[in-house]
């Protein structure tokens, strides 16, 4: 936990000194390395990522993959309502506390999402969000292998939600059975999606690298209502760097 808690704090005194604007070679100027972690990515993606992937598919029905879903999702919302909360976005954290209140209590645990059912948005405000609400730059932007696609700021909200998750809980903790195959349930889930996404790139893009880089950053810049990092342009996804 203490180290957790030293890698937050590293995360956010990093982002707070590098809040300033300008091009998307300042966004990332650890490129060199970036790339190098890209390529040590591609062959785990290949060779582990993908087959745990596939046998996570094969024994899982759909039915099945969606409730692990709406279960991790919920949990999403919780920290999305928090964050929203900090940031003052009252309307945002009042629909995904109301989210979380009904798949809690009518969805098993939020294994069934009846919220959605009723039209009850998601607000998508993770701890990154927050910290950019502050005042916090994302500078600079990282890649790192199975993670994927980060900045300091997004890291450092990353650590947070992921040092007061449940999974993270004592109470967990003391059921190690339990806590290892939410937790397992859990990489195998985002490793399911986050495949899924990487597939429809790799039909568009031809240079990997520059692509996800670019459209994390955008997205991450709209999510965050801040124009001044929308610096990729988008004929930068298809340049052979």
């Amino acid at each position: 936990m203490i180290r957790v808690w030293l890698m937050g704090a590293t995360f956010l005194l990093l982002a707070a000194g590098c809040a300033s604007t300008g091009s998307l070679a300042e966004d990332d100027p650890l490129e060199p390395v970036n790339r190098a972690m890209f390529t040590i990515h591609q062959p785990l993606e290949t060779y582990v990522m993908r087959p745990i992937v596939d046998v996570y598919e094969v024994i899982t029905p759909t039915v099945g993959q969606r409730i692990i879903a709406n279960f991790f999702n919920n949990i999403d919302d919780l920290f999305s309502g928090v964050s929203g909360l900090l940031q003052g976005k009252l309307d945002s954290a009042g629909h995904d506390f109301g989210r979380v209140i009904v798949n809690t209590s009518f969805g098993l645990g939020g294994m069934i999402d009846f919220a959605s059912d009723a039209d009850i948005p998601r607000g998508n405000q993770d701890f990154g969000l927050l910290l950019a609400h502050w005042g916090a730059g994302p500078r600079p932007y990282l890649f790192i292998p199975v993670m994927g696609p980060t900045t300091l700021r997004d890291g450092a909200g990353m650590i947070g939600q992921t040092y007061a998750s449940p999974m993270s809980w004592r109470m967990i903790d003391e059921h190690v059975a339990l806590r290892n195959t939410l937790q397992g349930l859990g990489i195998a889930n985002a490793m399911s999606s986050g495949i899924k996404t990487l597939d429809t790139l790799d039909r568009i893009a031809l240079d990997r690298y520059t692509f996800i880089r670019s459209a994390y950053l955008q997205r991450r810049a709209y999510q965050a209502d801040d124009d001044s990092y929308q610096r990729a342009a988008f004929e930068d996804f298809d340049e052979e760097e």
